[in-house]
C-alpha cells in the first residue's frame, strides 16, 4: 500500500511541476509578445507637399513635409528638398509652350523619387508665379492665361494630387515672404523643443520685417509701431497661432535687380551720344551689345520709350560706384509724397522698426561680396562694393573664372542697386542698418515666399489621429505585472516542490 502511495504522490508531483513548468513558459511568451508588440517605433505618418516659384528668372520646387497630426491646428512644416528648373522664369516661354514639358520635366521626375510612391497621389502640388507673369499679364492677359494653361496641363500628368497654377500678387508674395521667415525664426512659438536651434537672442514677444528682391520686384513687410495705417491698401491683417498681427507690406513692381537696370539702361541711353552708352555701373574694359528691341520688350521701360536712331548699342564700362549710384537714385521719385512718409514714388512707409530678414537676391548678391556677417556696417558695404567696381573686367573676370559673365559683370550694379534701394528707397540709417539679416536658409528651409504659401496652405487640410500602440498603457501595465505574478509565482512554486521532494526521498533512503 504503501508503494502505490508513493508512486501516487510521485506522479501528482510530476503532473504539477509540468503544469508549473507550462505556466511559466507561457507567461514568458506573453511578456516578450506584448513587450515587443507595445514598444516597437510606431509608423511615422508623414504628409508631403509641393511648392513651384515660378519667378521672373527661374523656377525652383520645393518639396515639404510634415506630421500628419498637426501641432496647434498648424502642420510643423520642413523643407526636404529643393531643385532647380534649368531655364529662365516660365513668362520667357510665352512663344514656345510646347517646351514647358520638358522644362519642368527633370525636377519633378526628381519630385517622384524623393516622395513614397504611396504617397503620391495624396500630395498637393501648386505652383505661384510672381513678378515676371504679373509683368507678362500686364504685356497680355491671352499670353498669360496660355502660359499657365500650358502648365497646368503639363503638371496635371504628374500622379500628385495638382491643385492649381496662379499668378499671386504682390501683396501676396510679401506676406508668404513674412511668414516664412517668423515661422523659420521662431516668432510665432514660445519653448517650442523643434525650434530648439533658435538664436537665443530672438524675442519671441517681436516679429521680424521681411525683404525680398527678385528679378523683377522687390517686396517690403513688418508690423509697424503703430497699427493705424494712412494706406489702407498696404495694410494687412493675419491671426496665427492665436494671435493677430498687422501688417505692413507693399511690393514695388519693376524694382527687381533685373528690370531696375533695364530701367536704368533705358532712361540713359536717352541722354547717351550715339551707338555707345558710357555706363559706371560696368567694370572698366567690359563691353557688352544690347538689342533696343530688347531693351524696349518690358512694361517697365515704357515710361522711357523713345525712338532712337539705331537697332543696337554699345555699354561701354567706366566702373565708378558714386556714378553708378546716382544714376540708380534717379530711378527713385522721392518729390512726390501724399502721407507723411513715402519710400518713393509716392508709396506710404511706416518708419522702419525692428529686425528685418533680407532673402532672395539680398543675400545671394550680399553673400558674393561677403557682406552677410551680422558685424559689417554700412560704412563696410560701401566700401567693398565701390572697391570692387572699381576694378577692370579683366581682373574681375579672371579672379572669379566659375561665374557666368552675364552674372559677374552685373554683380556692381546689383550691389549698389540694393545699398541705393536700402539707404534711400528704404530710409534704413546707419543705426538701423545693423538690424537687417541677410539669409539665404534658415533651419535647412529657404528663406522666401514658399513655406509661408505651404504654411497658409496646410492650415486648410485636416489633422489625422496619429498611430497608437496596440494597447492602452494601463492594459499594457495590468498585463505585465499579471504574468509577471504568475512567472515569478510558478518557479518559487516549483523550487519549493522541487526541495520538498528531495527532502521526501532523503527520508525514504
Amino acid at each position: 500500500m504503501e508503494d502505490i502511495k508513493d508512486s501516487n504522490e510521485n506522479s501528482c508531483t510530476k503532473n504539477i511541476l509540468v503544469i508549473l513548468g507550462f505556466s511559466c513558459v507561457i507567461s514568458m511568451i506573453v511578456l516578450i509578445a506584448v513587450g515587443i508588440s507595445q514598444n516597437k517605433p510606431l509608423p511615422q505618418n508623414v504628409k508631403y507637399g509641393i511648392v513651384l516659384d515660378a519667378g521672373s528668372s527661374h523656377t525652383s520646387l520645393y518639396i515639404y513635409s510634415w506630421p500628419s497630426e498637426k501641432e496647434n491646428d498648424t502642420g510643423i512644416v520642413q523643407q526636404i528638398e529643393e531643385c532647380q528648373v534649368a531655364g529662365p522664369g516660365i513668362s520667357k516661354y510665352a512663344h514656345k509652350l510646347q517646351e514647358i514639358g520638358d522644362y519642368l520635366a527633370e525636377c519633378m521626375e526628381r519630385t517622384r523619387y524623393v516622395i513614397p510612391v504611396s504617397k503620391h497621389h495624396e500630395t498637393p502640388i501648386y505652383l505661384g508665379a510672381t513678378a515676371g507673369m504679373r509683368l507678362l499679364r500686364m504685356e497680355s492677359e491671352q499670353l498669360a492665361d496660355r502660359v499657365i494653361g500650358a502648365v497646368i496641363r503639363t503638371l496635371s500628368t504628374y500622379p500628385f494630387n495638382f491643385q492649381g497654377a496662379t499668378i499671386i500678387t504682390g501683396q501676396e508674395e510679401g506676406a508668404y515672404g513674412w511668414i516664412t521667415i517668423n515661422y523659420l525664426l521662431g516668432s510665432f512659438f514660445q519653448n517650442s523643443g523643434w525650434l530648439s536651434g533658435i538664436s537665443e537672442k530672438m524675442n519671441h514677444e517681436k516679429t521680424f520685417g521681411a525683404l525680398d528682391l527678385g528679378g523683377a520686384s522687390t517686396q517690403i513687410t513688418f508690423v509697424p509701431e503703430n497699427h493705424t495705417t494712412e494706406s489702407p491698401e498696404n495694410s494687412l491683417q493675419f491671426r496665427l497661432y492665436g494671435k493677430d498681427y498687422y501688417v505692413y507690406t507693399h511690393s514695388f513692381l519693376c524694382y527687381g535687380k533685373d528690370q531696375a537696370l533695364w530701367q536704368k539702361l533705358a532712361k540713359d541711353i536717352q541722354v547717351s551720344s550715339g551707338r555707345s552708352l558710357r555706363d559706371p555701373c560696368f567694370h572698366t574694359g567690359y563691353k557688352k551689345v544690347v538689342n533696343v528691341s530688347d531693351l524696349y520688350k518690358t512694361p517697365c521701360t515704357k515710361k522711357f520709350k523713345k525712338t532712337l536712331p539705331f537697332d543696337e548699342f554699345q555699354i561701354q564700362g567706366t566702373g565708378n560706384y558714386e556714378q553708378c549710384q546716382q544714376s540708380i537714385l534717379e530711378l527713385f521719385n522721392t518729390g512726390d509724397c501724399p502721407y507723411s512718409q513715402c519710400a518713393f514714388n509716392g508709396i506710404y512707409l511706416p518708419p522702419i522698426q525692428g529686425n528685418f530678414g533680407a532673402f532672395s537676391a539680398f543675400y545671394f548678391v550680399m553673400n558674393f561680396f561677403n557682406l552677410t556677417s551680422e558685424k559689417v556696417s554700412q560704412e563696410e558695404a560701401i566700401r567693398k562694393i565701390r572697391n570692387f567696381c572699381s576694378q577692370p573686367w579683366n581682373e574681375v573676370s579672371s579672379s572669379f573664372p566659375g561665374i557666368k559673365e552675364k552674372y559677374l559683370s552685373e554683380y556692381c550694379f546689383s550691389g549698389t542697386y540694393i545699398l541705393s534701394l536700402l539707404l534711400h528707397g528704404y530710409h534704413f540709417t546707419s543705426k538701423s542698418w545693423e538690424n537687417i539679416h541677410f539669409m539665404g536658409k534658415i533651419e535647412k528651409s529657404s528663406a522666401g515666399w514658399t513655406l509661408g504659401y505651404m504654411l497658409n496652405l496646410t492650415n486648410m487640410i485636416p489633422a489625422e489621429q496619429p498611430f497608437t500602440a496596440p494597447l492602452y498603457h494601463s492594459t499594457y501595465i495590468f498585463l505585465m505585472v499579471l504574468f509577471s505574478l504568475i512567472l515569478v509565482s510558478g518557479i518559487i512554486a516549483t523550487l519549493f516542490i522541487c526541495k520538498k521532494s528531495s527532502y521526501f526521498w532523503r527520508e525514504m533512503v
